[in-house]
């Protein structure tokens, strides 16, 4: 089973590799920023232009390699939380405990790869701050930039992990994730049920399977919707000690308090519309 979620994890993960990383260069990206990303085609074609198709998968190969830890640790830590949690008698859990083995388990999981999280996100975005300068980029003969060699995964870890501030440094921003890791599977629980519940058909006991993946999908956009700033606010405290980044954040709230004042509460909601494009690409 391990196995076979990691290779179907890996799959969805690189086929949505385009919009995540979208995603991530607007979630960092602040208002009036010089190396402007506007829209999802203009993105879509400016990453193109400028990176060809090995811009679109930039910093995937770290989100693969996460995908077996990531899994084992949750699956074990659901497992052991499942026996602590479960009632004398019963083969099942009842819906709190089951919400609280989820969260567990999704914090576990969280916890134990965040480092890799981060150094996903800082070569997502190590390229487009090289192309901040652009026209001081030599070309090849299609006209394209010749980006620097870019620093790798153990490149990425030891460079954050020597220069920024040890093992803390690589969990920059964790707070912001765990914040938003119960109510994300509250949430998606609660969204799920009540859709499932709606959307199926008179006299049957469960929706077919088209209908579940639906469900999944809008379940998925609805508490990705109300815990999105949590997101955000990850990406900005990934982000922030990297030279050329124009802002400076002493702590979550000094991010928030920052944000809403220089870009409104629409700064939290940056990257959304991308997010909700990859959510029914992953779920299938």
């Amino acid at each position: 089973h391990l196995m076979a979620g990691g290779i179907s994890g890996a799959v969805s993960r690189t086929v949505v590799s385009p919009l995540e990383r979208m995603k991530i260069l607007f979630q960092i990206q602040s208002k009036g920023a010089g190396s402007s990303y506007n829209g999802v085609v203009g993105t879509l074609a400016k990453i193109w232009r400028e990176e060809g198709i090995a811009g679109y998968m930039r910093g995937n190969g770290t989100n693969v390699v996460r995908i077996v830890p990531y899994s084992a640790v949750q699956f074990a830590t659901y497992e052991q939380l499942k026996k602590l949690l479960i009632e004398e008698g019963k083969t099942e859990l009842d819906t709190p405990r089951r919400l609280t083995a989820g969260a567990g388990a999704g914090i576990a999981s969280v916890a134990a790869t965040y480092p890799l999280d981060i150094v996903r996100t800082r070569i997502s975005v190590q390229t487009a701050h090289a192309l901040a300068n652009i026209d001081k980029l030599p070309k090849d003969a299609r006209g394209r930039p010749i980006i620097p060699k870019m620093p790798g995964i153990v490149e990425t870890f030891a460079e954050i992990y020597k220069n920024e501030g040890g093992l803390r440094a690589t969990y920059r921003g964790f707070g912001a994730t765990l914040a938003g890791v119960a109510p994300y599977i509250a949430l998606n629980f609660q969204c799920y049920e009540v859709l499932r519940k709606l959307f199926t058909p008179p006299g049957e006991t469960a929706p077919s399977g088209t209908r579940k993946l639906v469900c999944g999908a809008l379940a998925g956009c609805c508490a990705q919707t109300i815990t999105y700033p949590f997101d955000v606010l990850r990406r900005r405290m990934q982000v922030t000690s990297m030279s050329g980044i124009q802002y400076k954040y002493s702590s979550t709230f000094d991010a928030i308090k920052q944000m809403v004042k220089s870009e409104g509460i629409l700064g939290l909601y940056r990257g959304l519309v991308p997010n909700y494009l990859k959510v029914a690409p992953a779920i299938g």
